[in-house]
């Protein structure tokens, strides 16, 4: 079958036959039809550091998918041959005290489909039955490939209850963008999200956000003068991994504030203790889906009418490879997707 493979250690990717996969007796065989190219695919592809630690070749890169089971294990029993599924990518030990307890959000042997394990970039991918998410009700097929993003941003925008009122989101990347169009849907009073790429910022526009502010040019106090605001924001969700975006964060919440971490940065930085205690601020981290509560909210909230087609941007044919790798890695996009309906 086609895959876009690492195949070695170095920059560089190759689209390549390999050998079709075949499930476990618990497994089941993805046709894939569309796949999203998501930060982690880039590191990758670019061989970076972070890549050069934790990533061996040869790997078939991708964990954003959708596709149609065609073959399944032995001893599987709830999946069938014609779902339509998308797939957690998070493969989790089912034996560490938190996966017994039904926490497999926080294993601490979870390993990645396509980063520690061969992934979605390819005519097929094989995965446990339990990480196949099987779409009940109709869904857009691009929608449906990115699903582990929409995942985080769900996952992060509804850790602490938004109903009323005031959310500001640092980073108006892809899963910014989708979460505060989930914290519009779920009735926020104002949701500001922050960026310096006026184009991210016009994408947020379109999902409904109440404010989009280039913080190159403007101040998050700016933004509470112009709705209103005189006491700070009641929830913050971090996505860029930027040190000045969650001291400013830090710096513009309200007394018993709460704040979502998504966004990771790439190294150490000092942060304003004393505000947090003063302010008594609840700081949480947030990484991946809970499985599978996440997912569940996720596809409800897409049979509510929460649209993220404005998110979504390029679509490439899977053999176009290059372009939408190197239009995700310019930035001035949404959601990148890779079309595989052709490939075998």
């Amino acid at each position: 079958m086609k895959a876009l493979v690492k195949a070695t250690a170095g920059p560089g990717l190759s689209l390549t036959d390999v050998p079709d996969p075949t499930p476990g007796p618990t497994d089941v065989v993805v046709r894939v039809l569309r796949t999203g190219i998501c930060g982690t695919d880039l590191h990758i592809d670019s061989w970076d550091d972070w890549a050069a630690h934790n990533i061996k070749a040869p790997l078939v890169l991708g964990h954003e998918f959708v596709g149609e089971v065609v073959e399944t294990g032995p001893s599987v029993t709830g999946v069938k041959v014609g779902d339509l599924v998308s797939g957690e990518g998070h493969l989790v030990c089912g034996t560490c005290r938190n996966c017994k307890a039904g926490r497999r959000h926080l294993c601490a042997h979870t390993r990645g489909l396509g980063v520690h394990s061969d992934g979605a970039f390819a005519a097929y991918v094989v995965l446990p039955e339990e990480n196949a998410w099987v779409h009940r009700a109709p869904v857009d097929l691009d929608v449906a490939a990115i699903f582990d993003p929409f995942g985080n941003a769900v996952h992060t925008a509804l850790s602490f209850p938004v109903i009323g009122e005031d959310v500001l989101i640092t980073g108006a990347g892809p899963i910014g963008i989708m979460a505060a169009a989930v914290a519009k849907h779920a009735g926020a009073r104002n949701v500001v999200i922050t960026d310096v790429s006026d184009h991210r910022l016009d994408i947020a526009r379109k999902v409904g956000v109440d404010l989009a502010l280039n913080v190159a040019e403007h101040t998050i106090a700016d933004a509470q003068r112009e709705l209103g605001m005189s006491e700070g924001f009641d929830v913050g969700m971090e996505m860029s991994g930027k040190p000045v975006a969650l001291q400013d964060m830090i710096g513009n919440m309200a007394h018993g504030g709460r704040i979502a971490i998504l966004g990771l940065p790439a190294e150490q930085f000092p942060v304003d203790w004393s505000s947090v205690v003063l302010k008594m601020l609840h700081i949480k981290g947030i990484y991946g889906r809970e499985m599978f509560e996440t997912w569940y909210s996720m596809s409800v909230l897409l049979q509510r009418d929460l649209d993220l087609t404005p998110v979504i941007t390029h679509r490439f044919d899977y053999t176009a490879h290059e372009e939408a790798f190197a239009t995700a890695r310019e930035g001035k996009c949404g959601k990148v997707i890779l079309d595989w309906t052709g490939a075998n």
